[in-house]
């Protein structure tokens, strides 16, 4: 689908590249920054030594990998490793996962570049030029993020060719022990072979390997793999299990301490007095801290005072008890009617940043001859809570000039960079330990709490101290998905062609808060994440506009589950349903004839779709497709209605996400990602009122239970194309393949989430 390119979006992105600086003389022609050595010693133990910054040996033949993504369930500790062990030839069960240092090399440059708004199907020259150009800009950032299903992606071609050239390595060193030649030689198991059967382990090499000569090292042709493209168990399994895995909010450094908080209710508001005298005379307690001013703008985090004690439950009793007397601010009368009211508006007056055009539609829409029906849709869903089932919290020491944090986090670079801020201490005397998450779903991509750990140790008399937030200030003091508003308009001939097709949204953005609050960058220019699932649709429409208006957003926004994908897939798969309904269609037919120039994208269609066969008496079959993050899924739900509940049996998902790494853990993020968006497809919604958020906990937040949670049954598309997203594309097709069900079995469309009858 190749539209004409919006010529303020080509000023924006290169007017924008050259202010950072990017597009300096001499800079641009030279190489991009490398990937495979670190400026920091990689965290070996024992007799390990580092063969590159990504790879280590020990004597007894263990290997270490460091890995520089933050697992957080969606099993990184097992399909990073295994890119390393295959290049390596080593068995799983011989590496070891180290969490990664702060350092370049592991900066996520596949998210970066994920971000650029651009049509998938765009192949010109401007998207490759930019697309170079901010990948050599994000190897400098170095930016260490888990996010943006980008970790397999990105690790794709460095801790390849870092297990590459650590074999290289060993062969070169048996080749020299041996006085042979190095083609003689191959790589089993954790052994380099001679032709004439000698063995040398890799723990008798590693030594000698780390001053050895790689010579030309070669990856791997997929034909060759004997470990990637194989399911794996979970190497974190175990752990979790048995109950040693360390979260964050298991870590207990000698001397700990314990924190709570009280935050404004009031989005916006502050403190304008504490009385602590009840709280002090309570058990256990130690001091009351105010953390004013440590908080970064439009954080989660609110304004409010934390009690210090000997344990949690005597925190919380504390904090509990203090009078304080808040100023509401000017939020007070912040309600989400008011927010979709004020996004109704600019939507009439505004014309927003167009992210896509196709044809003429200023033509289509002065065309009378030939239209045999006009469709109009107005959609909508709300804010949402991450609701990741380890609640917010972060222990910190300041001591000696130092500050040690333990946080479960998706950026620490972020977190290094906060933690020195309000510690008062340079970067380098920052330690973080990266915890395990209990759930991050983008949450923990921001770190207000670990700014407001440090604050409140820096009074902790150089004790560490566990802050906790409770359920209920999590639920009250996230950073939201976005609210959205989205107006659809087509039209259509008298055989049920689509003549034209207008989309309009509005809706905060997410980017422009976060990059503000945590890189202090202005907010500005066009953010992909508003309007993703929506311009950058495959199905082939001659003549399109897709539109967003943003709107400034007092609510604090964050990255969610597939961020923009998880609203936008609900309005475009719904509405490409209701213009099958228009033309006399069927839905997968209608699908079939738009995707005519897309062959992957119809094989998935087909492929779930055959697999889920007929529905049953008293059930009905809603489809949707959606590419987000480069992977393409089809889903079928085989939904039911009873009087006013809406129930989903089974749910048949077919996924294209390129080579499939392990496919155990693909399916496995299937089946969580169709969940995590059925709980809010079915229930999530955070109102406003007043200024506050009126939902506190799972009984006013649900999620799906497991006697709501469908069978699920994944299908995976063999590919040897470049692995692609697979932690949140599952998430943004199951909401639109359920309306689309109801409407089957209903009649009525549902137009706003959740979805109620």
């Amino acid at each position: 689908m190749q539209g004409a390119k919006n010529k303020s979006r080509r000023r924006f992105i290169l007017g924008g590249l050259a202010a950072t600086g990017a597009l300096v003389v001499g800079w641009g022609v030279m190489p991009p920054r490398q990937r495979l050595h670190a400026s920091v010693p990689l965290p070996l133990s024992g007799d390990s030594v580092a063969l590159n910054g990504w790879v280590g040996v020990a004597q007894d033949g263990t290997v270490t990998v460091a890995v520089p993504r933050s697992e957080m369930g969606q099993g990184v500790y097992t399909a990073l490793p295994m890119l390393v062990a295959e290049e390596l030839d080593v068995p799983l069960s011989a590496v070891r996962v180290v969490q990664a240092p702060i350092d370049k090399i592991f900066g996520n440059i596949a998210m970066l570049k994920d971000g650029l708004p651009f049509h998938p199907d765009d192949t010109g020259r401007l998207k490759a030029t930019v697309g170079w150009i901010v990948g050599k800009v994000a190897r400098e950032l170095g930016l260490i993020i888990t996010g943006g299903s980008s970790s397999v992606k990105d690790a794709w071609e460095p801790m390849r060719e870092a297990g590459a050239t650590a074999r290289a390595m060993l062969v070169a060193a048996a080749a020299t022990e041996w006085s042979a030649h190095a083609a003689d030689c191959r790589t089993e198991a954790g052994f380099v072979v001679h032709a004439d059967g000698r063995r040398l382990a890799y723990g008798a090499l590693a030594a000698r390997a780390v001053t050895a000569s790689p010579g030309e090292v070669r990856l791997k042709t997929p034909r060759e793999f004997r470990l990637i493209g194989r399911p794996q168990p979970r190497r974190d399994t175990p752990s979790k299990v048995n109950g040693s895995a360390i979260f964050g909010i298991d870590v207990r450094p000698p001397g700990m301490l314990y924190a709570a908080v009280r935050m404004s209710p009031v989005i916006g508001g502050t403190v304008v007095r504490v009385n602590s005298a009840a709280a002090l005379k309570m058990p256990g307690v130690l001091k009351v801290v105010d953390y004013a001013g440590a908080l970064p703008e439009k954080s989660g985090a609110g304004a409010g005072v934390a009690v210090i004690a000997n344990s949690y439950w005597q925190a919380r009793q504390a904090a509990l008890a203090l009078d304080i007397t808040w100023s509401d601010g000017p939020l007070a009368g912040l309600s989400d009617a008011a927010i979709y009211a004020d996004f109704a508006a600019k939507l009439e007056r505004e014309d927003g940043y167009a992210y896509y055009k196709a044809g003429d539609m200023d033509a289509v829409e002065g065309r009378a001859s030939g239209v045999a029906r006009s469709v109009q849709a107005e959609y909508r869903a709300p804010f949402l809570a991450h609701a990741a089932m380890e609640p917010i919290n972060c222990t910190a020491q300041v001591k000696d000039g130092k500050v040690r944090v333990w946080a479960s986090t998706q950026s620490p670079g972020f977190a290094v960079e906060v933690a020195a801020k309000v510690g008062g201490v340079a970067v380098n005397d920052v330690e973080l330990q990266v915890t395990l998450l209990g759930g991050g779903f983008g949450r923990r991509l921001d770190v207000d709490m670990i700014a407001q750990a440090v604050a409140i140790a820096k009074q902790a008399d150089g004790h560490p101290v566990q802050m906790i937030w409770s359920r209920e200030d999590d639920t009250t003091h996230d950073v939201y998905r976005p609210a959205a508003l989205a107006r659809f308009s087509a039209t259509l001939d008298a055989v049920g062609n689509v003549l034209g097709y207008d989309n309009k949204s509005a809706s905060g953005s997410i980017s422009h808060q976060f990059f503000k609050r945590n890189l202090g960058l202005p907010a500005g220019g066009p953010d992909k994440t508003t309007a993703e699932g929506e311009f950058d649709m495959q199905y082939h429409i001659a003549n399109q506009r897709i539109r967003h208006v943003t709107v400034d957003s007092a609510v604090p926004l964050g990255y969610w589950r597939s961020v923009g994908h998880s609203h936008n897939a609900f309005f475009k798969e719904s509405f490409i349903d209701e213009l099958a309904h228009a033309a006399g269609k069927d839905s997968v037919t209608f699908r079939r004839e738009l995707l005519r120039q897309h062959p992957r994208h119809v094989a998935v269609l087909d492929a779930a779709v055959m697999k889920a066969g007929v529905a049953p008496a008293g059930r009905a079959h809603g489809v949707a497709l959606h590419q987000s993050f480069g992977t393409i899924v089809a889903q079928v739900a085989e939904v039911s209605v009873e009087g006013a509940e809406i129930r989903v049996h089974r749910v048949v998902c077919a996924i294209d996400c390129g080579l499939a790494v392990n496919p155990n853990i693909i399916a496995q993020q299937a089946e969580s990602g169709i969940i995590f968006g059925l709980s809010a497809a079915l229930f999530g919604a955070v109102t406003i009122s007043g200024g506050k958020v009126g939902q506190s906990n799972f009984h006013d937040y649900p999620v799906v239970r497991l006697n709501q949670a469908p069978a699920v049954e994944t299908i995976i598309i063999a590919s040897n194309a470049h692995p692609e997203g697979m932690g949140e594309p599952a998430t943004p097709p199951i909401a639109p393949a359920v309306a689309n069900a109801v409407f089957k079995l209903t009649g009525k469309r549902l137009r706003s989430l959740p979805l109620k009858l």
